[in-house]
């Protein structure tokens, strides 16, 4: 597995790599916004870890141009104690998770490896028929009826996957906060909404008017199947 560490503090960037290594994977790293984008453009990272802060361009700014650039490979934001904000705007624009600073290297470490454990397994046959697209949960691959790839974001399949296992009932979004989160209180509502956008934008034929992720108004979410 490989990740890339974008952090410009250098004592804090060498001690993620240094531990990163040691838990046995391979790092590249990165000091600067621009550089960092530029090696995400030109590598296949299965990992990025994205600090906000950055020299030459911001971390918000990197995590947008790489999903838009379709590029769906995990994102975990680093942000400052108490900066709200950041970490809402970061999960808004694609990332997956975020950890505040001062942050314990093990709790790093464990989201790192739920998240490539989860997405990591292409053999998996976890497979489900979602309109016209083949979903594959485990592997974290969406083909349409072409064969074409699907990007899809890590946490993206983890809503479509709790609906999917909650099909045809109305799930609420403290149920998808709960379950697809845990206890990340910064999490919000607006946040679930978006995300849920976001699905139905590779879902339905008319994400104006969805048939198959329905919105029932103060109670949450059903997928019709």
């Amino acid at each position: 597995m490989k990740i890339l560490v974008v952090e410009d503090e250098p004592q804090m960037r060498m001690g993620l790599v240094k531990n990163m290594k040691f838990e046995g994977y391979e790092v590249d790293e990165s000091g600067d916004g621009i550089e960092g984008l530029e090696k995400i453009q030109t590598n296949d990272y299965d990992m990025i870890i994205l600090d906000i802060m950055l020299p030459g361009m911001s971390g918000f700014d990197i995590c947008r141009k790489t999903r838009e650039a379709g590029n769906m490979a995990p994102i975990i934001m680093l942000t400052a104690r108490g900066e709200e904000i950041d970490r809402i705007l970061g999960l808004e624009l694609g990332a997956d998770d975020y950890i505040t600073k001062p942050f314990s290297l093990r709790e790093l470490l464990t989201r790192i490896k739920v998240i490539l454990r989860r997405c990591g397994n292409g053999m998996s046959s976890e497979a489900a028929k979602i309109g016209n697209l083949n979903i594959n949960f485990s592997a974290c691959t969406v083909f349409d009826p072409g064969g074409e790839k699907v990007p899809m974001t890590y946490r993206e399949f983890e809503i479509l996957k709790y609906l999917w296992n909650n099909r045809n009932k109305t799930v609420s979004r403290d149920d998808l906060l709960s379950n697809v989160w845990g206890d990340n209180e910064i999490v919000t509502p607006r946040t679930i909404d978006n995300f849920i956008s976001r699905l139905r934008h590779k879902i339905e034929k008319n994400p104006e008017y969805p048939e198959i992720i329905l919105t029932f108004h103060k109670v949450g979410y059903k997928l019709v199947i």
